[in-house]
């Protein structure tokens, strides 16, 4: 595979390959929740374990990426993000599709952990390659396509999953095989970058912005125990309420999808108007309002309206704490920094229903347990908001990016 310098500048057809190859994450999860009660159903009799081992074939991917994305980046830093990404993809393909033709339920799970580890190398490759390829508000558009394209997938492939779920809890994961259609134009359109010393020009010394970094990890990690908090326990909330339907259910989980959709779509808007850090405390508030207003919900319009507001938030979310973290990087680190976000973002994933747990056995219920969360997001976004102030009137701040501002 030869290297093409890095001077060739990169288009739509590299950003199409590289958004659509990022939506391949959501992918993972939305395919198989509708699916879930069947898988339960099929092995009930066979597996004593059955109701644990069965959401994990959905927890199961999020921890394997949460887990190995690190490595991920050290592998794309290493050996080339587009040879990375290509072998990804196609393993992608094929763990994805395995479950179709497993028997087992232990060995189904199994497939399913090993492919998290091929998501993980995916989402690495494709921003750290939306990286390398672009800068500045050119990069920023890639960044928010990456989010819109995701909600679009997601809102898509979870209706798709679900009406092919009703005829087997197999036919869904065959849907799994639709990335080898990027292969070919992934191995076309993309190449490797080229560091600036084999260009015989001084290497990309940039020093790495470490407090932009962890700072970036710590957001992305809280917002998605935040985020995730809506589509795992709505459902159990709404049930409360005596709304027992699953196409309601799934109608408020797909208004929190296009909510996100709407709020990732106004985010450039935002960010130019109120800045990062402004930007980080309404996120923040809008997530924390919309759970305060879902365990307050009487009915099912009050639901919708708490998982909008919610959704809005979480769509700002992912491209408002990447910014920061790419702008803290240089090209030869690219891959292990997004590495790390990725495996931040998913242990966020990971973790929300436990830290529910977690607060029920202090609380002693649910929605104690969610409001505190929305205590503790709500006490976030002020302190993001004095922070903001403070670096608007000293004219200065430790996150050294104009995308910071």
């Amino acid at each position: 595979m030869s290297n093409i310098p890095l001077t060739r500048e990169a288009g739509r057809s590299q950003g199409a390959v590289l958004v659509l190859g990022s939506s391949l994450t959501i992918m993972g999860s939305v395919m198989v929740a509708p699916i879930i009660p069947k898988l339960i159903a099929e092995f009930a009799a066979s597996e004593p374990r059955v109701e644990v081992l069965a959401p994990l074939a959905i927890t199961g991917p999020a921890l394997a990426i949460a887990i190995f994305a690190p490595l991920a980046g050290w592998l794309a830093d290493g050996f080339g993000r587009k040879l990375i990404l290509i072998f990804a993809t196609l393993l992608y393909a094929l763990l994805g599709a395995a479950p179709a033709l497993l028997n087992d339920l232990q060995s189904i799970v199994i497939a399913r952990f090993l492919f998290g580890i091929s998501e993980a190398m995916v989402m690495t490759c494709c921003t750290a390659l939306i990286a390398d390829y672009w800068q500045g508000e050119r990069r920023l558009r890639y960044i928010n396509a990456q989010v819109i394209s995701i909600a679009l997938v997601g809102s898509v492939f979870f209706v798709i999953g679900g009406a092919l779920g009703e005829q087997s809890w197999r036919t869904p994961f065959y849907l799994y095989l639709l990335p080898l259609l990027l292969v070919i134009p992934m191995m076309k359109l993309l190449w490797e970058p080229v560091s600036r010393s084999e260009q015989g020009v001084e290497p990309d010394n940039k020093r790495i912005d470490v407090v932009a970094l962890v700072v970036g990890y710590l957001l992305i990690f809280g917002g998605m125990v935040l985020s995730f908090v809506v589509p795992v326990q709505t459902p159990r909330l709404m049930v409360q309420l005596g709304i027992m339907s699953s196409t309601l259910i799934g109608m408020a989980t797909g208004a929190g999808l296009l909510a996100s959709l709407m709020g990732a779509l106004v985010w450039p808007l935002i960010r130019r108007t109120i800045g990062i850090k402004c930007t980080n405390a309404l996120l923040l508030v809008f997530m924390s309002s919309g759970l305060m207003l879902l365990i307050n919900a009487g009915s099912l319009t009050g639901i919708l309206v708490a998982v909008v507001i919610h959704g809005l938030g979480a769509g700002l979310l992912v491209p408002n704490a990447i910014t920061p973290v790419m702008n803290a990087l240089n090209k030869r680190q690219n891959g292990r920094g997004m590495g790390g976000f990725t495996s931040c973002l998913y242990l966020g994933q990971f973790v929300s229903p436990l830290c529910v747990a977690l607060l029920i056995s202090l609380t002693g219920t649910l929605t104690h347990a969610i409001a505190m969360l929305a205590v503790i997001g709500f006490g976030l976004g002020a302190v993001w908001l004095i922070y903001a102030l403070f670096a608007k009137q000293s004219g200065t701040s430790p996150l050294t990016t104009t995308a910071h501002k």
